[in-house]
């Protein structure tokens, strides 16, 4: 079960993977210099923890085991949350409790609607609060936390009270606080997540990269779709470059086949790990490397801003994030369909061009992408639309639109000049 670990920055997120964890990977715990220096976390930091599998769970598995993606809560590095939060299956909300929700807790909620089902609030740093008082703070932070999520999908989800760090993560407060409680809650709220058939085409989302002398290059990463063994031959698609897998571990523990949702170590030869340092790794020629796509699409409620066709944004699919031009087009949902609903796109139907995209549910909404420098993408690929250019300091939701490719083009000329995609606009004569 891979649970995201995700917040506003200083909630005390990664003292609290820490405080969980038994076992670390290669970036965890801000290893990365430049976070210890900032005193933050700049990246995304794996490790992982095991328990005996719960009563509704037990009469299928022994254990459940827990990798936790703890996420950075810094506004300017949404770029990286987005990229974690795409592997998840269970989102942990930390929440510090002597500040409540904050601007990155609310970007983190957003995020979290798009990319999973299932929540648990973390209120952390309870130590704070005055001990006469502790108890009645608790219950208030309650209170107000589940009537921020009313109108989310994460309605009633459950809350628990820890100190992940007594005294601050620069001193030695003592044991943790409330985390067994914790680990309690999570295991009563999973559920094993659905994974799509092995049959399917990989796709690994890489974070990390590094060599090993005389083995060869470690790619680690996240089993996003179908399955991978050691033997395989795969594609790095950013460098179009095909290697052989010569072994996979699973948090130090060698394994022959990883699967959807197996976060892993892949070990390949002849590749220079400065080459890469995240990316995605594929069955040979499923990923296209695109100026060109179509995705359908919705409209964040919480962004209060326009998404007028022409108009630039910053597109976020797995670790890549870059600029695009968006133009929105729509069609009437047929009788049997819901708007809502994964819509195909039929080359053969007309679609109204659209001079906004609208959060209605009249339509199925889709938007044509004409990006300024190649982005990987395959069908089904999740989109985020973003105004990342917005002030990090203000508290405006920046992210406007998310959905899935339904076509990426391996040219640009494909679709804009062969007459593939039929669009038409309404005029009228005075």
């Amino acid at each position: 079960i891979n649970v995201g670990v995700l917040g506003h920055v200083d909630s005390g997120k990664t003292s609290l993977a820490k405080a969980l964890s038994t076992t670390a990977s290669t970036a965890s715990f801000d290893k990365n210099p430049q976070s210890q220096e900032r005193g933050i976390t700049i990246d995304l930091g794996f490790s992982s923890f095991q328990v005996a599998a719960p009563k509704h769970l037990s009469d299928k598995f022994e254990f459940l085991h827990f990798t936790l993606v703890d996420c950075p809560g810094h506004a300017s590095l949404i770029r990286t949350i987005i990229g974690g939060a795409q592997i998840i299956d269970v989102m942990m909300l930390v929440v510090d409790v002597t500040k409540g929700v904050q601007t990155q807790t609310a970007e983190c909620l957003v995020i979290g609607e798009i990319t999973c089902d299932l929540m648990l609030v973390v209120l952390n740093k309870i130590d704070l609060l005055p001990p006469q008082q502790k108890e009645i703070s608790i219950e208030k932070m309650k209170k107000r936390i589940l009537k921020t999520l009313e109108k989310t999908r994460f309605a009633g989800s459950p809350v628990v009270a820890v100190a992940a760090k007594p005294g601050g993560a620069e001193n030695d407060g003592g044991e943790a606080d409330g985390v067994d409680r914790l680990v309690d809650m999570l295991c009563q709220l999973v559920r094993v997540p659905e994974r799509a058939s092995v049959a399917d085409p990989l796709l690994l989302s890489v974070d990390h990269c590094f060599s090993i002398r005389g083995q060869g290059t470690v790619l680690t990463g996240t089993v996003v779709q179908g399955s991978l063994s050691v033997g395989e031959v795969v594609e790095i698609a950013a460098l179009k470059i095909t290697r052989k897998v010569k072994s996979i571990q699973m948090f130090r523990k060698p394994i022959q086949k990883a699967i959807q949702g197996d976060r892993v170590g892949v070990c390949v030869t002849q590749l220079d790990p400065k080459q890469l340092e995240r990316g995605i790794v594929s069955t040979p020629g499923h990923v296209t490397s695109t100026l060109l796509a179509i995705a359908r699409v919705q409209r964040i409620p919480y962004f209060k801003g326009k998404c007028i066709s022409g108009a630039k944004f910053h597109i976020t699919a797995m670790h890549d994030t870059l600029l695009a031009r968006v133009t929105f087009f729509s069609r009437e949902p047929s009788s049997n369909e819901e708007a809502k609903s994964t819509a195909p796109l039929d080359m053969d139907r007309d679609y109204a061009w659209e001079p906004e995209l609208e959060q209605s549910d009249a339509k199925v909404w889709f938007v044509l992408l004409e990006m300024e420098h190649p982005l990987l993408l395959h069908p089904g690929t999740l989109l985020i639309g973003s105004k990342l250019d917005m002030d990090v300091q203000g508290t405006a939701c920046r992210i406007a639109f998310h959905g899935h490719v339904c076509r990426a083009f391996s040219e640009a000329d494909d679709c804009r000049h062969s007459g593939a995609l039929r669009v038409f606009k309404c005029k009228c004569k005075e």
